[in-house]
């Protein structure tokens, strides 16, 4: 959103891009929807407090069955979320105090999808979804260009997953999904 302020773009481009651009979570969210419902007055936290890190968790986790999956479900999502204020905070502070060129960080963000997928590929072990979100990538990428390909490709994956459900067993004994 900062980048697009800066350069004059309308308030209406920035807000159509963040819409877009947090869509993901929508994606995220509809696995959990059962669950979180079921956590009472804790719901609306659950939902604001799904990030990308917070579902890959939440997805391959492996709870001991003494465990209270909902509570550890919670804790993970606080525990995450202070990180995620805790983390900016103090990165505000660092990057007044030490300014340092940024160039090449934007990878960061890459680099943990990249790490973030093959944990959950190691968890699940479940190879099917992953080849239809690359497929569809691919496929709208070429179609669309980088600029436009993520919202279509989200759409036709979960679409083609929904349809296949039945076939393609996306729990893990022990995960939620």
């Amino acid at each position: 959103m900062i980048p697009l302020l800066v350069t004059g773009a309308p308030i209406l481009t920035v807000a159509v891009m963040t819409l877009l651009i947090n869509s993901r979570h929508i994606f995220y969210g509809i696995g959990f929807i059962d669950q979180f419902r079921g956590m009472g007055r804790k719901y609306p936290y659950m939902v604001l407090a799904l990030t990308d890190e917070t579902y890959v968790l939440l997805s391959t986790c492996k709870y001991p069955p003494e465990v209270d999956r909902d509570k550890a479900a919670f804790y993970i999502s606080l525990f995450n979320h202070g990180w995620w204020i805790f983390g900016s905070v103090l990165g505000v502070l660092i990057g007044t105090l030490i300014p340092f060129d940024m160039t090449g960080i934007d990878f960061c963000m890459t680099a943990l999808f990249v790490v973030l997928l093959t944990n959950h590929i190691k968890q699940t072990k479940k190879l099917i979804p992953v080849v239809i979100g690359i497929i569809s990538a691919l496929l709208f990428l070429l179609l669309l260009g980088p600029a436009n390909f993520i919202l279509p490709s989200l759409c036709l994956t979960v679409v083609l997953l929904a349809l296949f459900k039945n076939r393609i067993d996306l729990r893990k004994e022990g995960a939620v999904s």
